[in-house]
């Protein structure tokens, strides 16, 4: 069991760093850019696996990325000291158009499948689906794996999992507590996000002490007044940060990000002025937007149901912990609302990203079995566009003017505020906690590459500033952080019950169906009389709109077939070969396109 103790001050029973009080240097040195920066050559000898990296130094500790860098999604780290390791998140990533038929995507932890066992914990930093929807697949090779995270959190995944059938071994931890876990002592420090209870962890170990800070914004006004720990930051800084992992998502933006208070009243106003039924989409865990929904329905006499399986389940858990305030007599069932005067009515759903088996996506397309839009209904979208989804959200929103609603999104109206720290922020952070060594993580290289501006402009040298991409290994030794190699580190698919089972390859003719369609051609042939028994069949699928149009091939592959007998060509593998050649090339020279081409031969 994990030992716990409440604001320990004890400090001097840590092991600490030899860099812990130093100062951090102002003017990095030239020679010591050089000694720090790994060669090409060191880096891809240590390319693959972690069987061929170099041994991590005594009392040192390793980080490695495994998702989360390069992307908006699918974050998670591990932490490895001393032949035991620790992960700090473990989310997903939703697929894009070119990846079709795929419902997820989750982290590579394929480097540390043989070593699970050695796993103390996984640190949850919040309960966004990019930070915790991966945890039903890692646990179902290890299930017993402590899972650590605040109450919300733990009551989020709790409910997921039961959808799963896992029970999973859940610890509950709130800001100013710490915990140890085999060699990592963990201490917590609440931040403001777009979700209750999120939480910073820093992570002790004899090599040095790593701040994560999860998903952050400073919000001085939040509606459930739980601010970041500006405090708790300072005072670690004081003690020593030797590495700090920031949430890099803004970093692009100046300034700071303005208060969730002051959605409400636009929100309010919104609803106000609606004749008919109003519709808000928001994501299914952002409690504090959805609590300013339930009021502004309360204040204009309308009520309001859940519509979605994940927004019924999450406000349900919310509601229940004490984080949604429900007014008596406000909440109504599905049912009810769709029997109830579209004037009296405010439907909270989800598809603010426009997943298209989403509640409003079914509603867009009037598909949805009990809901029905007319012209003059009102639908908010009171969320941005996660980078990918723009597409799918403007199909939606089209789709919803075309039925004549009103709809009012982040373009048109102030109905969306972020989650994540603008870069005022990110250099309040930066100046501080003084960190010696910065590794951003959250977000794409132009958001890693901006939050490693900022922290330039703060002071921190070249050399301690660490980009790096899914798969790169950094070893904090001795206070300073660098690339020591790179382990494999791919995209992982999940596909209906398959996990890993769809590739590149796959998606690639995935893609080829999609866009080509396929044409499929079998030639019945006597291979021990050289003889053609029966003519190509041809048969073509989305590559045109006349199917018979493909059937003008067929007296070519007869001829090839018929020539390659003659030669002597018997086996039929080679056969079927010389068909796709010659199909190939009629499609290639008639027209322009490049569709799969599936030939048989079968030998009787």
């Amino acid at each position: 069991m994990p030992t716990k103790t409440r604001n320990d001050q004890d400090t001097a029973t840590k092991s600490k760093s030899k860099s812990r009080n130093r100062k951090r240097s102002r003017e990095p040195k030239a020679d010591d850019v050089a000694s720090n920066a790994p060669t090409v050559a060191q880096i891809d000898e240590a390319t693959g696996s972690l069987d061929t990296l170099p041994p991590l130094p005594e009392g040192g500790l390793r980080i490695v990325p495994l998702g989360g860098l390069g992307e908006i999604g699918r974050n998670m780290a591990m932490f490895e000291y001393d032949g035991r390791l620790l992960a700090v998140d473990c989310g997903v990533l939703f697929p894009e158009e070119d990846q079709p038929g795929v419902d997820l995507i989750l982290p590579d932890w394929s480097a540390y499948e043989d070593r699970l066992d050695d796993i103390e914990a996984i640190v949850l930093t919040h309960g966004h689906e990019d930070h915790i929807g991966g945890l039903p697949y890692l646990l179902r090779e290890r299930r017993d794996i402590p899972i650590i995270g605040s109450r919300f959190t733990n009551a989020l995944v709790d409910a997921k999992l039961r959808e799963h059938r896992i029970k999973p071994q859940l610890h509950n931890v709130s800001e100013g507590e710490r915990v140890t876990f085999g060699p990592f002592e963990l201490e917590f420090f609440a931040v403001n996000h777009s979700i209750p209870d999120a939480m910073a962890v820093a992570i002790r170990t004899p090599a040095g002490i790593v701040l994560h800070t999860g998903d952050f914004k400073m919000d001085q006004i939040p509606l459930d007044g739980r601010i970041t720990d500006l405090a708790g930051f300072a005072q670690l800084g004081f003690e020593g940060i030797d590495l700090l992992m920031s949430d890099s998502t803004n970093a692009e933006v100046p300034g700071f990000v303005p208060s969730e208070s002051k959605i409400g009243p636009v929100i309010e106003s919104v609803i106000r002025d609606a004749k008919q039924r109003v519709i808000v989409a928001s994501f299914a865990s952002h409690v504090h937007r959805i609590q300013q929904v339930i009021d502004a329905a309360a204040k204009n006499d309308r009520k309001v149901a859940f519509v979605g399986r994940s927004m019924v389940r999450n406000m349900g858990v919310a509601s229940d912990l004490g984080y949604l305030d429900i007014p008596p007599g406000v909440l109504v069932s599905l049912d009810d609302a769709a029997r109830m005067p579209a004037s009296k009515v405010v439907l909270i759903s989800t598809g603010s990203q426009g997943e298209p088996l989403s509640a409003l996506a079914r509603m867009a397309g009037g598909s949805h079995r009990q809901i029905t839009l007319e012209e003059g209904d009102t639908v908010l979208l009171a969320s941005s566009m996660v980078p990918g989804n723009e597409t799918a959200v403007f199909k939606v929103v089209n789709a919803l003017a075309k039925i004549g609603a009103n709809v009012v999104h982040k373009d048109n109206a102030f109905v969306h505020v972020s989650g994540h720290a603008a870069a005022g922020e990110l250099l309040y952070l930066l100046n501080t906690t003084k960190p010696s060594n910065v590794m951003p993580v959250h977000g794409e290289w132009r958001h890693l590459r901006a939050q490693a501006a900022l922290a330039r402009q703060t002071g921190v040298p070249e050399e301690s500033i660490v980009l790096t991409s899914d798969g790169d290994v950094v070893d904090l030794v001795d206070g300073q952080a660098r690339i020591v190699g790179h382990v494999d580190c791919g995209m992982v698919y999940v596909d209906g019950n398959a996990v890993g089972d769809v590739g590149e390859d796959a998606l690639k003719e995935r893609r080829i169906l999609g866009e080509e369609g396929f044409i499929s051609a079998t030639v019945v042939v006597a291979t021990s009389s050289r003889m053609i028994v029966r003519p190509a069949a041809i048969h073509a699928r989305g590559f045109a709109d006349n199917p018979q149009i493909a059937e003008q091939v067929a007296p070519l592959v007869d001829d090839e077939v018929k020539r390659q007998l003659e030669d002597g060509v018997t086996d039929t593998h080679r056969l079927a070969q010389a068909v796709r050649r010659v199909v190939g090339k009629w499609v290639a020279d008639t027209h322009r396109r490049r569709p799969m081409i599936l030939p048989s031969v079968i030998d009787v």
